[in-house]
């Protein structure tokens, strides 16, 4: 094989055809390697030729017009410097000293023609005129034989990036260009095979290689390290109350995608009243998820004020907005009061909370929703959804429901079909729904759901649960008659005569705290539930009462001391009407 009578066109470049004339071919045969302009127009050579050799010392002797020699001439001219042609460089001697491993291969067969230095000290030296597959067998380890038949066929070049070598020690993207023996003495002819070759060019990038390893390895501890952090402040085991069932999952996105700050959480406030959220700040990785571990623990901190839905948001609005300006978040705050049979909620720009019904009809939670915490200027409100018995409630973050190309309400429409169809206990329903939802491992957001369920109880289970109100009219008569009503129900409930006792203090205490600092209306409730015993006293004044240490000569300000002692908790809040609500809980004895 002739090495001098290929022409190779390399990436980014066009090879433009050359006429050769016989006597060009001529000289090209004598000059053993130097190959003749290849890309100049056909009289350059002829013009080169006939003007003389270059003076080397750039005297500018010779005659002619200076065609790529770069003389000039004349008095006063500067001295001229000698640019060599591209006609006189050796393709040979250019691809002998080029860093990377350069391999030439022709026909059907791809026999080998040549390879450059560089290429011998990679792989060893290689036999002319053997056939690929046995001469370079590493090409065959890169999966390049077949890239081979292509370029061939094609005549386009094409690039195979990050190609490991045998062994793993060095990576390469190689580059194959389609070369051809020139066919000016039959122009008209097809192209034929055994007169077609490949360059290979293999550029050596295993520093890049390796540097994107390390880019990805860190990227991965990254991503594990916000996922781990993301788990530990999600609730690792959600409270139970009374009256609902509860459950929730996390699904963090694909490896391919960076981990967001989804949280929720389930925080019981007493007197059989439960508080729910769910949010998501608008980040990614580590700070995302610093920012959400703040925002729960805030959360957690202002439900125990037993606050309003909208106030607690409003609360939260200005924590976020001083954790960071530049991250907002979305949030859901919801109470549920099993004596109202409400949901009361409040949106800071999060999707709406869906119920469906025992019959099946869905619902979607209506306005209001505000903006999301941290841009401030809002005043929250709270709205409220029914939330009868055997009705369930789905909150969730927008991963579940947002696709690319598609509008979110579409999502929100699919998540209503499928929570429609969807039975079982709260955690059935959650994968029910992820999957439904087509959420996986790859998915591109992560994701957290929370389904809450009001149990339909029947036979046994409902005799644990029992409410029982008395309306206090009157002056001082109305203590008596609390007292005779809470003996009277609890003694029916069947509770301990020790339990009776103290039910019934608290339920005088607790009365008599509100006749002597509260205004009408007032009303006295007992509510059982399968562990606990509540009592609960509401009147028409907002003051909400404190313990305090009373003194030896006081006759009063003992009451809510005595019911802090006797009962396993208590607390206090102002009612959505005005007014406020005293409690107090019993832990029933296991049984």
């Amino acid at each position: 094989m002739n090495f001098t009578r290929w022409s190779a066109r390399f990436p980014g470049t066009q090879r433009r055809a050359a006429a050769r004339s016989e006597h060009a071919a001529v000289q090209a045969k004598r000059g053993e390697g130097a190959v003749p302009a290849a890309r100049g127009a056909a009289g350059t050579s002829a013009t080169a030729a006939d003007s003389g050799p270059a003076d080397p010392t750039g005297s500018g002797a010779g005659t002619g017009s200076g065609t790529g020699s770069g003389t000039a001439t004349g008095p006063g001219a500067p001295a001229a410097t000698f640019a060599p042609s591209l006609e006189e460089l050796s393709v040979r001697e250019v691809l002998d000293r080029l860093p990377a491993l350069v391999a030439l291969v022709h026909g059907p067969e791809h026999r080998v023609a040549y390879v450059n230095d560089a290429y011998t000290a990679g792989f060893g030296s290689r036999t002319a005129g053997d056939p690929a597959d046995v001469a370079l067998p590493e090409l065959g380890e890169l999966g390049l034989l077949p890239l081979l038949d292509q370029v061939q066929r094609s005549g386009k070049p094409r690039t195979a990036k990050n190609r490991t070598a045998p062994g793993g020690a060095s990576s390469y993207t190689v580059t194959c260009t389609p070369v051809a023996f020139p066919t000016t003495d039959i122009p008209a002819e097809p192209a034929d095979p055994h007169r077609t070759g490949v360059l290979i060019h293999l550029a050596d990038v295993t520093d890049h290689a390796e540097a994107a390893d390390r880019l990805r390895a860190s990227e991965r501890r990254q991503r594990e390290a916000a996922v781990t952090l993301q788990r530990s402040l999600l609730p690792q085991e959600l409270e139970q109350p009374d009256d609902l069932r509860i459950a929730a999952t996390y699904q963090p996105g694909g490896t391919e995608a960076a981990v967001g700050g989804d949280w929720y959480d389930v925080i019981t406030l007493g007197a059989g009243r439960t508080a729910l959220v769910i949010g998501d700040v608008m980040g990614r990785g580590v700070r995302a998820a610093a920012v959400m571990g703040q925002l729960r623990t805030a959360v957690r901190a202002y439900a125990r004020l037993d606050l309003p839905p909208h106030e607690v948001l409003q609360l939260l609005d200005g924590l976020a907005a001083e954790i960071d300006a530049s991250q907002i978040a979305t949030c859901v705050y919801a109470v549920h009061d099993p004596n109202e049979g409400l949901l009361a909620y409040a949106s800071a720009g999060h999707l709406p909370i869906l119920v469906r019904d025992e019959d099946g009809t869905v619902r979607r939670a209506a306005d209001p929703t505000g903006p999301p915490l941290g841009t401030g200027g809002w005043l929250h409100t709270s709205g409220t959804i029914a939330l009868g018995p055997g009705s369930t409630a789905v909150l969730y973050t927008d991963g579940l429901v947002e696709r690319r190309g598609e509008d979110i309400d579409e999502g929100v429409a699919a998540l209503e079909r499928a929570l429609s169809g969807a039975q079982g206990t709260p955690a059935v329903i959650c994968d029910r729904l992820m999957r439904a939802l087509g959420v996986d491992a790859d998915h591109d957001d992560d994701v957290a759901v929370m389904v809450l369920q009001q149990p339909a109880r029947t036979g046994a289970e409902a005799e644990l649960f029992h409410n029982a109100a008395l309306e206090l009219h009157g002056g001082i008569e109305a203590a008596p008659r609390a007292r005779a009503f809470a003996q009277g129900v609890l003694t029916s409930w069947r509770f301990p005569v020790e339990l009776c006792d103290l039910g019934v203090l608290a339920a005088s205490e607790l009365v008599a705290n509100s006749l002597q600092h509260g205004t009408p209306p007032m009303r006295l409730r007992l509510r059982r539930t399968d562990r606990r015993l509540i009592v609960e006293v509401t009147d028409g004044d907002d003051h909400l009462p404190r313990r305090r240490r009373a003194e030896p000569a006081d006759e009063t300000g003992r009451g809510i001391s005595i019911v802090a002692t006797i009962a396993s908790s208590w607390g206090c809040r102002r009612t959505p009407g005005g007014g406020k609500a005293v409690w107090c809980e019993f832990a029933l004895p296991d049984k």
